[in-house]
């Protein structure tokens, strides 16, 4: 019998087959050609190197100029001259804003790598989201357009122009409507182009909506105070927080501000003082707020507005009808305790609400009357302005284009034809107008519906400004010239105005010294310098409440009873792809969600009981439709914590037209949104039913249960104010421990790391931030299912649950688990914990992996060959394993293995090959960076010079790192709080990392039982 077998003599023979050619192809393949890279990306045409370092050495060197001149330059300068303020292999940085959020964007040789907070920003200040952290990679997102586009076709911008103002000229003299649609403009100069294009076509509107609404809140405070407004909410002012379904420190108007308030009141350096706020959350589906706070009740949709007017009732003693939880016992005695502390801490507390109801918005404002909030948590005098939308008003522009009114329509920052209730209805009316204008930067779902794609800019390219709050401003500039033939929105509107200045640089320059500085007291070179300014906030008022409540109480009872039938939806954001404007980012894709660890996937998410009584296990597929007959199919995830007879999917999925890496991921949840009394309502009836196929989610964390092991540990706020050590497992009298290692010396440095459990809410902030800075790549779903994410950082989600004097053996804890609806939640940043007796090196046949002089646990790439033993020898298992060459693949579901977009690496940390270990190497660049600082300014190293990237993100300064050596360092002195342990230290593996027990304040609530 002839065998199939194939022999060779060695390798280098079987270098040369054809088999091992195209795995090696696969695998190992070269990087393109530069020319090839830049031609795919339109930046060269002739001379193909040259053209290169025109565009990415000169051009973004001289943008990088541009940054901080006072005007563009418009010249590339060649670098063989080289700029003054760039340095080969020094960073430099700008002062920037991101969503209102003022920033500082790295760059090395005119590259834009990295996002930090301004540390100007002052109460600002509060770290960065996983959003933008993410953001810089979408500047070298090749899915974007590189040209303007009319009717469907590259063009430039001489026939755009005179084509829009043909167009402009037609609909001016026929005398019909002209709008401009966008999300919420809290531009200060974007704001006054849009007013002088009003000026020049006197038809035109300005409408905003936003996907995610907020015109509740505002309606709700302009009927309750005159004011339509969103107010500025001091949580660091509340020492009680009571939150109906907001997931405040998540996704609710400004997560990362709130997270930095929050946190004030509940860190390290607040419990030593013995002070802790107290914070209820009654939600429907499990929300990262609501796995931090000290107390979560499940409460249905539909008894959200019965629970707000039972706590009316009882805070005033007044008798408003619909009030009373009868099938929701224990949300009716949690009531009863939280309305008896609102009152004993009336000027002291602060109740928030996620709903999208005037009516529900306006009892929330009656109960935050009643407790004193007006003046102290919640300043109605220095309003937020991130969020303006009008729901009703984009409602009207439906109607005007279905009557034909409207001659010309122009989208910003928008995309309707994706996020709205109806996009149906919206697109019907679109195709009635003549002229259709898109300030997209790629042709999404909107644009490919428009007549002229006006290719806009990234405002990491860009001139503008912000004004989140009333008397803050910050600046945006440009840190790089365009990488495409692309031109901002606003300098578009100019020249179609035939405004008198057309530069739109000039015209932010003039608009600040104009309108703004003088009043500032400040120069244009100090702004951008600086970056952030802010006027000296105008006193607080305290407002009185005198609206009646005879019709808000029954409207708030109607809505209620409307929910109460089928299986209730609610739609809500997740912290990584929020409303879907960036779903085409791999990062945030990857971005395990804080609760379910879901990645790449929205799901359905339902009650383990609920699930069971529907029939539905976990990964079954199933078809939700909605009461407007909307249907969608997807997964079931089993979630402890949901409510009884609820539903929840996220918002910001299922795109169609956004890029490589964000198509046809997930569904769209949007057409379950409804128009109702004016606002769009996030919460609606829908049924369920098994399609009979499955489908695994990629999800990083799968375990239940950590085997008996005391990896968290926690206390109350009671046990901690006897014993400040309590829960840490530390006792009077240890025993003797024995070991095989010789101490280490550390002369130097002695790296260390404090985490405080009590303060990280799980957000994901630092992953993305790590991700960026190491060069970590994205793997993907089908890798993700594997196991083989590659985080550096990841984030534990730990559920617990009390079951008095009831013990349940281990082997039905899991099954016990699984039929909760009251779970408390624990989130453990874990990375490696650079262990003084590191097991991993001991395994190691190459000594790959060593020990520093300064208690670093290091990583030598080239000595690896791939034998994963130190993976297996690793009790935190924080250690990942390059199964391939991630970043030069195509066969995985993202678009960092292409060439143009990696230039968003860091060149200052190795790029890893297939084959190797990684892990938390503590930022080592950074450390050497800070010691090369001092040295050259010839002083000592001075603790906080050198910041993690995962701690500057982190807006709850939850990470604190630093030299053990030095005795005043914050890290030293956060070791030695009570509250330190360290994870597995039974193990005697001495980690450097060191936890603070988390600390919940639920004293008052011992026996709250179903």
């Amino acid at each position: 019998m002839e065998s199939n077998k194939k022999y060779w003599k060695g390798l280098e023979e079987f270098n040369k087959t054809s088999d091992f050619v195209e795995i090696n192809k696969n695998e190992f393949a070269e990087p393109l050609p530069i020319e090839d890279v830049l031609n795919e990306a339109g930046l060269s045409t002739v001379t193909p190197r040259r053209d290169f370092l025109k565009a990415l050495g000169f051009g973004l060197g001289a943008v990088t100029l541009a940054a901080c001149q006072p005007a563009p330059i418009h010249k590339s300068i060649p670098y063989l001259i080289k700029p003054e303020e760039v340095i080969p292999g020094i960073p430099n940085y700008y002062v920037s804003s991101f969503n209102g959020q003022s920033i500082l964007v790295k760059t090395r040789e005119g590259r834009p790598i990295k996002i930090e907070p301004n540390p100007n920003a002052g109460q600002f200040n509060c770290g960065t989201d996983a959003v933008a952290q993410a953001s810089v990679l979408d500047l070298y997102d090749v899915s974007k357009l590189k040209t303007p586009v009319l009717k469907n076709d590259e063009t430039t911008w001489s026939k755009v122009d005179a084509f829009v103002s043909a167009e402009l000229a037609k609909a001016k003299a026929s005398g019909k409507k002209i709008r401009i649609v966008s999300s919420s403009v809290y531009s200060p100069s974007t704001q006054a182009v849009v007013a002088d294009f009003i000026a020049a076509y006197p038809t035109t509107k300005h409408v905003q909506y936003d996907a995610i609404s907020y015109t509740g809140i505002i309606k709700a405070n302009e009927n309750s105070f005159g004011k339509a407004i969103i107010p500025k909410y001091n949580f660091h002012k509340a020492d009680l927080v009571v939150s109906f379904g907001a997931d405040f420190l998540g996704t609710w108007i400004s997560g990362e501000e709130f997270t930095s308030q929050y946190i004030e009141n509940r860190n390290y350096k607040t419990l030593a003082k013995g002070k802790m706020s107290r914070h209820f959350q009654f939600e429907a589906g499990m929300s990262m707020t609501g796995t931090n706070a000290d107390t979560r009740i499940p409460v249905k949709l539909s008894e959200q507005g019965p629970a707000l007017i039972t706590l009316y009732n009882a805070i005033t003693g007044a008798n408003l009808a619909g009030g009373g939880l009868p099938n929701n016992v224990t949300a009716d005695k949690a009531l009863k305790l939280v309305a008896k502390e609102l009152v004993q801490q009336k000027g002291k507390a602060l109740v928030v609400c996620g709903s999208n109801d005037v009516s529900t918005q306006i009892l929330v404002n009656a109960i935050n009357s009643a407790i004193g909030s007006y003046g102290t948590t919640i300043d109605l005098d220095n309003p937020s302005k991130r969020y303006s939308g009008n729901d009703a008003e984009f409602a009207e522009f439906q109607n005007e284009m279905n009557r034909g009114e409207v001659a010309a329509v122009f989208f910003l920052d928008t995309n309707p034809a994706y996020d709205v209730a109806n996009a149906k209805a919206f697109t019907e009316g679109l195709s009635k107008v003549p002229l259709k204008v898109s300030f997209s930067d790629r042709k999404d779902e909107t644009s490919t519906l428009c007549d002229v794609i006006a290719t806009n800019q990234n405002y990491l390219e860009a001139w503008g400004d912000a004004s989140s709050y009333e008397g803050t401003y910050s600046i945006v500039q440009p840190t790089i010239n365009p990488v495409f033939d692309s031109r901002q929105a606003e300098q578009s509107l100019l020249i179609w105005s035939n405004a008198p200045v057309k530069d739109y640089y000039q015209y932010v320059r003039n608009n600040w010294e104009k309108n703004i500085l003088p009043g500032l007291g400040k120069t244009w070179n100090e702004l951008l310098q600086t970056g952030v300014f802010t006027a000296p906030a105008k006193p607080a008022g305290t407002y009185t409440f005198n609206l009646s409540l005879a019709a808000v109480a029954p409207s708030v009872v109607n809505t209620s009873k409307s929910l109460s039938k089928d299986i209730e939806l609610e739609i809500y954001e997740n912290v990584a792809m929020r409303d879907g404007k960036h779903a085409n980012n791999a990062f945030l894709q990857e971005l395990p969600d804080p609760v379910s660890k879901v990645t790449w996937d929205n799901y359905v998410a339902l009650a383990p009981k609920f699930a069971e009584k529907l029939g539905i296990n976990e990964f079954d597929l199933v078809e939700v439709k909605g009461s407007n007959g909307y249907t969608i199919i997807l997964p079931v995830l089993v979630q402890p914590g949901q409510a009884q007879g609820t539903a929840s999917i996220a918002l910001g999925y299922g795109r169609t037209k956004v890029g490589k890496a964000g198509d046809n991921v997930g569904k769209n949840a949007y057409p379950f949104l409804s128009f109702v009394n004016g606002t769009l309502q996030y919460a609606t009836t829908v049924t369920i039913s098994k399609t009979g196929g499955t489908y695994e989610l990629a999800q990083t964390q799968t375990h239940h249960s950590f085997e008996g092991r005391n990896i968290i540990r926690e206390a109350s706020f009671t046990e901690y104010k006897k014993n400040p050590a309590a829960g840490t497992g530390k006792k009077e009298e240890g025993h003797k421990s024995y070991d095989l290692w010789d101490k280490y010396e550390k002369p130097g440095n002695n790296w260390v790391m404090a985490i405080d459990l009590n303060a990280c809410t799980g957000c994901g902030s630092c992953i993305v931030a790590c991700n960026v800075e190491n060069n970590i790549p994205v793997v993907g779903r089908d890798e993700v299912r594997r196991r083989r994410e590659m985080h550096w950082i990841r984030i534990d989600r730990y559920y617990s649950y009390e079951e008095g004097d009831k013990s349940v053996s281990e082997e039905k804890e899991i099954a016990h688990m699984e039929n909760l609806d009251h779970v408390t939640v624990v989130h453990q940043p874990m990375l490696c914990q650079h262990c003084d007796h590191a097991p991993c090196e001991t395994v190691c046949p190459v000594l790959a992996t060593t020990h520093s002089s300064d208690g670093l646990n290091m990583m030598a790439y080239n000595r690896c060959v791939g034998t994963r033993y130190c993976a297996n020898n690793c009790p935190y298992k924080v250690r990942r394993f390059n199964w391939f060459n991630y970043w030069n693949d195509s066969r995985f579901d993202n678009y960092l293995n292409n060439e143009f977009t990696q230039l968003v690496l860091n060149p200052d940390v190795t790029a890893r090959s297939r084959g190797v270990m990684e892990k938390c190497s503590m930022c080592i660049q950074r450390i050497q960076a800070g010691k090369l600082s001092a040295k050259l300014e010839k002083r000592p190293l001075k603790d906080g010079d050198i910041k993690m990237a995962c701690q500057q993100a982190c807006s709850a300064n939850a990470i604190i790192f630093g030299d053990a050596n030095d005795a005043e360092s914050e890290v030293s002195k956060a070791l030695r709080s009570e509250r330190i342990y360290y994870v597995l230290e039974e193990v005697n593996t001495q980690p450097g990392i060191g936890y603070m027990t988390k600390i919940r304040n639920t004293d008052s609530l011992p026996t709250i039982q179903a």
